[in-house]
């Protein structure tokens, strides 16, 4: 059962204040090694951060010995109730920039509060002078790691992560999500319209391009996460990138085919031959903005690909 911060004596709070320097050093230690190959500048400053840390740990223990021996009782974060239960983001692979320095803004600002609070409970002068160090330090710590990131996140570093976030994000997001897209949509289209031009039902086509949209969102999916584990190509997750490949196939299938729905047939088509040209558009800037394709070239090649598989369907369906 947690124990009421207010319940504990000076000895325990400077054993769960050890504690506390201790799990944070671990917990910068993990930052700075899932961040060392995307963000070579921000796992140093995490590493320095992680030093700052065990130094603070020594002082500590010393300080310790000197007031109560040499065992330390362990003492936690879960065992006193306030403390803030921390997502385990430093587990995460892999690692977002942005949710590693806002995790370690809260863990600074909860250390600070816990020596500050803790300081105000007691009224020994030599435990008050004791804690009141304790939270000088955290303060200055947090002064330590403002200037460990102007140091090392200096604007060219900044770029540079930026950039590889980038690279990254095309690589494990955009590609598979691309490719998934772009077969969705071209490739459901001959279905789709043969049966649609065959039949001259909506409901028919409809259950026909809804079929083909899923069952090629399930092929796509197993195609993408089986073709690598992303270990020496650095495309991320299979599951990741199977889930994203398959569902953007899907999506890509469905959007055309949501408009026969529409009992009227007539209408239905017309409505599906709009969605496929916003389609088709949609791909063409997706691979100019991320994949760095002109954008006329990349309309030619989507376009032509596109009416070449619709007029397949129209051609087959009609005969």
């Amino acid at each position: 059962m947690a124990k009421k911060f207010k319940d504990l004596t000076e000895r325990e709070i400077l054993a769960l204040a050890v504690t506390l320097e201790e799990e944070d050093s671990r917990v910068y230690g993990d930052f700075a090694d899932g961040l060392r190959e995307s963000s070579p500048a921000t796992a140093k400053m995490f590493e320095e951060m992680q030093e700052e840390e065990n130094g603070h740990r020594r002082a500590l223990i010393d300080m310790f010995r000197q007031r109560f021996g040499e065992h330390i009782p362990l003492i936690r974060r879960h065992d006193v109730k306030g403390f803030i239960q921390h997502k385990p983001v430093w587990l995460v692979r892999p690692l977002g920039i942005d949710t590693v320095r806002k995790q370690a803004g809260l863990m600074e600002l909860e250390t600070r509060r816990f020596y500050e609070h803790a300081m105000e409970q007691v009224s020994d002068a030599s435990i008050r002078k004791l804690l009141g160090d304790l939270a000088e330090v955290e303060r200055k710590h947090s002064a330590i790691a403002e200037s460990l990131e102007a140091k090392h996140l200096t604007p060219e570093a900044r770029k540079e992560e930026d950039t590889s976030r980038r690279r990254l994000f095309v690589l494990q997001i955009i590609q598979p999500g691309l490719a998934g897209l772009m077969d969705g949509s071209v490739s459901t289209l001959a279905p789709v319209f043969a049966a649609a031009f065959a039949t001259r039902s909506s409901w028919d086509a409809f259950l026909v391009g809804l079929a083909a949209s899923v069952g090629a969102g399930i092929s796509m999916g197993f195609a993408e996460a089986l073709s690598d584990d992303g270990s020496l190509t650095g495309r991320g997750q299979p599951l990741v990138r199977g889930t994203v490949c398959g569902a953007m196939t899907a999506m890509g299938g469905i959007g055309h085919t949501l408009p026969f729905l529409i009992h009227n047939f007539r209408l239905a088509m017309s409505a599906a031959v709009v969605v496929v040209a916003i389609e088709l558009a949609v791909i063409s800037y997706i691979r100019h903005r991320y994949m760095d394709t002109p954008f006329l070239s990349a309309a030619f090649q989507v376009v032509v690909g596109g009416v070449l598989v619709f007029l397949t369907g129209i051609l087959i369906g009609s005969s």
